[in-house]
C-alpha cells in the first residue's frame, strides 16, 4: 500500500501563492493609479505572456490537446472577467466592503468542488471555511459602512458576481492542475487574459497606450509576481484536493493587512488582530482534512 503524501508542503506552497497575489495586487494598485486599470491588466498580460513563452521554450514544454487547451481558455477568460468586474467594483464602494463580499468565493467554491470534482467536503473543511469568514467579519466589524447610494450598490453586485467567477476560477485551477504543468497554466492564462483584453480594446476601440518608462518596473514586478504565483498555486492544487486548499484563499485580507500598513500606512486594529488569527486557525484545521492518498494526476492524451 502506498503511504499517504504528506499535505504540508503543498499547503505551505499554496499559502506562498496567495501571499504573492497579494503583493501583485499592491503593485497592481500602483500601475492602476499611474497609467490607469485596463491599460494596467493589458500591458500586465504582455509581460506575463512573453515571460511564460520564454519559459515555454527553454523547458520545452509540450502544446496541450484540445481539451487541456479548451480548460485553458475557459479559464483565461474568466479570470479576465472576474478581475475587470472586481477592480471597477473598487471604484465605486470602500476596499473593505468590496474584499468582504469577495470572501464568500471560497464557501462557494467547497460546493463547486463537490459538484464538479466529486470530492466528498467533510465537516472539518467547512468548519474551517466558516471559521474564516467569522475572522473576516471580525476583521471588518468597525469598518463596514451602512451608507450606500446607487453607485455602490453596482458595484456590490459586481463584487458578488466576481466572486462566483472567483469559486468557478479556483474549481477549474484544480482541474488545469491535475491535467497540465505550472508553467503550462500560467502561460495560457497570461495569453488567453491579453486575447480577451485585446478583443475588448478592438470592441471599445480603446487603443492601450504604451506606459512610459518609469511604469514598465511595476509591470515586469506584477506580470512576475503573477506568474510565480499561479504557478505555484497550480503546483500545489495538483498535489491537494480543493476543500484543504480553498481556504487558503482567506489569508489574503492577512497579506492586505500587513502590506496597507507597510506600504500605504494602514493603522492596524485590534479587531484585525483577532480576525487574522481566525482565519490563520481556520486554515490550519482545513490543513489537516483529506490526508488520503494525493489525488490522480492523470495524463495528456494527444
Amino acid at each position: 500500500m502506498t503511504a499517504p503524501r504528506s499535505l504540508a508542503l503543498p499547503f505551505a506552497v499554496c499559502c506562498l501563492g496567495v501571499a504573492l497575489f497579494s503583493v501583485m495586487d499592491a503593485a497592481m494598485k500602483g500601475l492602476s493609479l499611474s497609467i490607469g486599470l485596463f491599460d494596467a491588466l493589458f500591458w500586465r498580460a504582455v509581460a506575463g505572456s512573453l515571460l511564460g513563452l520564454a519559459l515555454m521554450l527553454l523547458t520545452r514544454q509540450r502544446w496541450p490537446n484540445r481539451a487541456v487547451l479548451r480548460l485553458h481558455m475557459v479559464r483565461g477568460t474568466v479570470v479576465a472577467a472576474m478581475a475587470s468586474l472586481f477592480f471597477w467594483a473598487l471604484m465605486r464602494m470602500p476596499l473593505a466592503e468590496a474584499i468582504a463580499l469577495s470572501f464568500v468565493a471560497p464557501l462557494v467554491a467547497l460546493y463547486l468542488a463537490a459538484l464538479l470534482l466529486t470530492e466528498r467536503i467533510g465537516r472539518q473543511a467547512i468548519g474551517a471555511s466558516l471559521l474564516g469568514l467569522v475572522g473576516i467579519a471580525v476583521i471588518l466589524s468597525g469598518r463596514l459602512q451602512g451608507d450606500y447610494d446607487a453607485e455602490a450598490l453596482l458595484g456590490a453586485g459586481a463584487v458578488l458576481v466576481s466572486a462566483v467567477l472567483f469559486a468557478w476560477n479556483l474549481i477549474l485551477q484544480r482541474q488545469q492542475a491535475q491535467l497540465a504543468s505550472p508553467i503550462e497554466v500560467a502561460f495560457f492564462q497570461h495569453v488567453v487574459m491579453l486575447g480577451a483584453f485585446a478583443l475588448f480594446a478592438g470592441a471599445a476601440r480603446w487603443m492601450p497606450v504604451v506606459p512610459e518608462v518609469r511604469s514598465w518596473a511595476l509591470v515586469v514586478l506584477s506580470a512576475t509576481l503573477a506568474f510565480t504565483s499561479l504557478a505555484a498555486l497550480a503546483w500545489a492544487y495538483a498535489r491537494a484536493e480543493a476543500q484543504v486548499l480553498i481556504p487558503v484563499e482567506y489569508t489574503a485580507f492577512l497579506w492586505a493587512a500587513i502590506i496597507g500598513w507597510l506600504v500605504f500606512g494602514d493603522r492596524l486594529t485590534l479587531t484585525t488582530v483577532v480576525g487574522a488569527l481566525l482565519i490563520v486557525v481556520g486554515c490550519l484545521l482545513a490543513s489537516r482534512t483529506g490526508r488520503g492518498d494525493p489525488p490522480h494526476v492523470e495524463p495528456s492524451v494527444a
